[in-house]
């Protein structure tokens, strides 16, 4: 064998065509005659290397060459220009670039046919809706297929025809003289921009789109639990894609407007309520109105919690009631409804509540009570600056 073209590439004969291609585009970029200038002999060994791949990267040509035969031969004759293995002295470029930086260049006429877009939409809800599940019917601005042409992109009774330019191929080529031999590089069709075909009498309602813009209605069920942030996924009912393609995704993105007395905390709902200083000193009992209230479908039993507060409550007490919270996204059971307790202190007072406190005061020996700082932890102040955050 008079070439070993696995030794001029430098690769062993058990060489993957990844090894090859990896080989030939190092020595392709180091032996190229605009590069290694001062090589007189640079134009010959880029021949060379470029013969020993075009045979290896072919694996019919390389089953050959591996046999003993001659992968080159076309009915005895190499054609002239850049040597063997390049028909009548043609060199096509566009392989060579799709091998020195991993290009992949089109092939053949491209569909029209394809897959449209994922579309996005923002949804707002209560926190009633988001915490317990809705069904919202949106309206959605998209494109839909024609319902003229179907997503033919004709008018009726017509159909594509073939692209006279490139003959159906999608692309063109190109030819051109240099020191390598005649170079071709191939570049879609700028008549039917590489669909290979033209339609000749567009549908009137697309313009040849085979897809129009419409608005349309869904319905969007929104699970119980959601916070803001979270989308819904909903398969297909994106846009539609050009030629009538299938449609992409819609997601809807959800935003929870706030609540002017719940305040929501991952799957617990939070509530600040004043309790009287006399009712906490005593101790009380109060019916507190839960956020199922809100939604048309609760039984009024569910409506209300009763809220019972141990005498001698302080400011800043918090009380956990149990699965009255929000239902959790994933998983099982709810939240608790969490009650902070904001005793308040009477400003206005008659003669004889005045009396009877300062008569307390003096039963209590709080006349002139010494100040109870606190030096550690966060206090009062503390727990009523987390009541309100």
């Amino acid at each position: 064998m008079a070439v070993d073209y696995y030794q001029t590439l430098g690769v062993s004969r058990d060489a993957t065509t990844e090894e090859i291609k990896k080989a030939y585009r190092r020595l392709a970029m180091k032996h190229h005659p605009d590069v290694a200038t001062d090589d007189p002999n640079a134009e010959e060994k880029f021949k060379e290397i470029a013969e020993a791949y075009e045979v290896l990267q072919d694996p019919q040509k390389r089953s050959v060459y591996d046999r003993g035969g001659d992968p080159m031969n076309r009915n005895g004759g190499g054609g002239a220009g850049f040597g063997p293995g390049f028909p009548g002295g043609a060199f096509d470029f566009t392989n060579l670039v799709d091998a020195m930086f991993g290009a992949p260049t089109a092939r053949g006429p491209r569909s029209r046919v394809r897959r449209g877009q994922d579309a996005l939409v923002r949804l707002t809800l209560t926190l009633a809706e988001a915490g317990f599940g809705v069904t919202k019917r949106i309206t959605v601005d998209t494109a839909v297929l024609c319902p003229t042409c179907s997503g033919a992109g004709t008018a009726n009774g017509t159909q594509p025809v073939t692209c006279s330019t490139c003959h159906g191929q999608g692309e063109v080529i190109t030819s051109q003289r240099s020191f390598l031999g005649e170079i071709r590089t191939s570049q879609p069709c700028p008549t039917c921009r590489g669909f290979g075909s033209v339609i000749p009498t567009p549908c009137g309602e697309c313009a040849g789109e085979g897809r129009v813009r419409s608005q349309r209605t869904i319905n969007v069920k929104v699970p119980a639990g959601v916070s803001s942030g979270n989308r819904i996924h909903l398969d297909a009912q994106g846009e539609v894609g050009p030629g009538g393609g299938p449609a992409g995704d819609l997601y809807i993105e959800l935003s929870v407007t706030p609540h002017e007395r719940f305040k929501r905390n991952g799957d617990d709902l939070e509530l600040v309520v004043r309790v009287p200083m006399t009712a906490a000193a005593l101790g009380t009992e109060m019916q507190l109105q839960t956020l199922e209230a809100e939604r048309d479908d609760t039984d009024p039993d569910d409506t209300e919690v009763t809220l019972r507060i141990p005498a001698g409550t302080q400011s800043g007490t918090r009380i956990a009631i149990k699965d009255r919270g929000v239902p959790r996204l994933r998983g099982s059971g709810r939240g608790d409804l969490g009650v902070t307790l904001l005793v308040t202190t009477p400003q206005k007072l008659d003669d004889e509540q005045r009396e009877l406190l300062r008569t307390l005061a003096e039963l209590r020996g709080e006349t002139s009570p010494e100040p109870a700082v606190e030096k550690h932890g966060k206090g009062v102040i503390g727990w009523l600056k987390d009541a309100f955050s």
